[in-house]
């Protein structure tokens, strides 16, 4: 049996994300942020294939990604609101963490399993970082799903794809706490 962790329990109970555009610097140094990759590591992986792998993004290379955004965004004719908001995400950004999930084909492992894989090392790594002190936040938007955005952005091979962006940082402002689905609604129980 696991050993009971009421403050860990706790945690959970009452974390939540920092918005992205409150997060400021400092932001976690290499030696800080090692403890929270190594957890997000620690998600369950089905067959132990690791379909997924981390691109640490700095200051300037959040630059590069945000005109590299514009471009991609212009190019595909998007709205201009939805091309800011795509540009807005890296070029605020202090520190961003790319999920790249890594397509494994294996006959005894479901290819949606691997993708369930890459979400849970998202929300591993959310969690890592708010439980280490940071304010965090998963975000992916358009710039995720685009093939050209990942290729010229991040060099990502054909069987990959981002499974997400996980801003770190200091968080200027608490958010306030927000609905929660009810539990009454969401759950149903089988007995027989």
């Amino acid at each position: 049996m696991p050993e009971k962790s009421p403050a860990a329990l706790e945690f959970l109970l009452s974390r939540r994300s920092r918005p992205a555009k409150t997060l400021t610097t400092p932001v976690p140094s290499r030696d800080e942020l090692l403890p929270i990759l190594t957890a997000a590591a620690r998600t369950p992986d089905h067959g132990k294939l690791e379909p997924w792998r981390f691109i640490v993004m700095e200051k300037p290379a959040l630059d590069r990604l945000a005109g590299i955004a514009q471009t991609r965004g212009e190019a595909l004719a998007l709205e201009p609101d939805r091309i800011a908001k795509g540009v807005d995400q890296f070029a605020n950004g202090n520190l961003v963490v790319a999920v790249i999930e890594i397509i494994k084909p294996n006959e005894k492992v479901p290819a949606l399993e691997l993708t369930y894989s890459a979400g849970a090392v998202c929300l591993a790594m959310l969690n890592a970082a708010l439980a280490s002190g940071w304010g965090a936040n998963w975000l992916s938007g358009w710039p995720s799903h685009d093939r050209g955005f990942m290729t010229d952005a991040l060099d990502l091979a054909d069987d990959e794809r981002v499974a997400g962006f996980i801003h770190i940082g200091t968080e200027k402002s608490a958010p306030p706490e927000r609905p929660r689905p009810d539990l009454e609604k969401i759950t149903q129980w089988l007995s027989e």
